[in-house]
């Protein structure tokens, strides 16, 4: 499990360092996921202070899927899941208050998208982060970031359509 959620943070963290490199777009067009906070949680994870990851990428995890991919992932299959299944991570600053974590302010969003005909050189997924969660700042500039950055974390899970998400009833 520990290193199921290492591979869905070094996705993630490798898109945020992204953002050094640039905040342009050159026609890598994976749409921003509008109504996020309606679709179904399915995973969630703290990245605390306490994890050699932190620095990169600390935070509350809020892991969401579409209605598109819901079916798919509740059943397991079958694989690979529809073209318009949307998978992202809503990642958050937190604090720890009277025992509890609490959520705070938006880190990033990070999304990968079905669509076999448009991305066939990254599984038939797209893949992007918004900084800070603003449309306006999305951090994979091309396919070729989205293949060292995403995809090359997500190749081994060719047998799962290159997802780590799983479903906890």
């Amino acid at each position: 499990m520990q290193q199921k959620h290492a591979r869905i943070l070094g996705f993630v963290g490798t898109l945020l360092l992204l953002g050094a490199v640039s905040a342009q777009t050159t026609g890598y067009d994976v749409a921003f996921p509008s109504g996020l906070r309606d679709w179904f949680e399915v995973n969630s994870m703290i990245v605390t202070k306490d994890s050699p990851i932190f620095g990169q990428l600390g935070g509350m995890h809020l892991i969401h899927v579409n209605a598109k991919g819901l079916t798919t992932l509740k059943n397991g299959g079958p694989l690979p899941y529809p073209d318009g299944t949307v998978f992202a991570d809503d990642v958050h600053e937190f604090s720890l208050k009277d025992g509890s974590y609490v959520e705070g302010n938006k880190k990033a969003i990070a999304v990968m998208v079905k669509d076999a005909k448009k991305y066939p050189t990254t599984g038939g997924w797209g893949f992007q982060v918004w900084g800070g969660g603003d449309p306006s700042k999305p951090l994979v500039p091309d396919v070729a970031h989205a293949i060292t950055a995403c995809f090359a974390c997500h190749t081994p899970q060719k047998e799962q359509d290159y997802t780590f998400s799983t479903y906890i009833p």
